[in-house]
């Protein structure tokens, strides 16, 4: 192997670390804080996350009980994985984009201020608001 295949991430290395950010994000939690709970630094949280460094089995398990989501949380949409279900390619693409706008920092500021409204009906207008704003934007 060389010098240059050591240093790059396996896909499902790099795809496993983002869906370990997704999860912390959405729960508003630091790597500090994840590092804390799992005994390491949050330097080695960031290297999962790039998929720099391989989780392991045990460890992916105790990630995935200190986030609350089972194991196959993380392997969910993986590269070179065959299709759960029947889904179309339209919806695969809409799936990649909604898993990647709740990945943004944007994402996780709507979705954390829009859950805590109680009121549908308010969400529903600010769901109509949006809409209209980016029709506005389209024209």
């Amino acid at each position: 192997m060389t010098e240059e295949n050591k240093k790059k991430p396996n896909p499902i290395d790099i795809h496993v670390g983002s869906r370990v950010r997704l999860r912390r994000n959405m729960l508003g939690m630091s790597q500090e804080k994840l590092g804390e709970n799992l005994g390491i630094t949050f330097q080695q949280i960031q290297k999962y996350e790039k998929g720099t460094n391989r989780v392991g089995a045990s460890r992916l398990q105790a990630i995935a009980s200190i986030l609350s989501v089972p194991v196959a949380f993380f392997f969910e949409d993986a590269p070179g994985q065959e299709p759960v279900g029947n889904r179309g390619f339209a919806e695969d693409a809409s799936m990649a984009f909604a898993v990647e706008f709740c990945g943004s920092p944007e994402g996780l500021q709507l979705n954390r201020a829009f859950v805590k409204i109680a009121d549908v009906k308010v969400r529903r207008r600010i769901i109509d608001l949006v809409k209209s704003l980016s029709a506005e934007d389209a024209e």
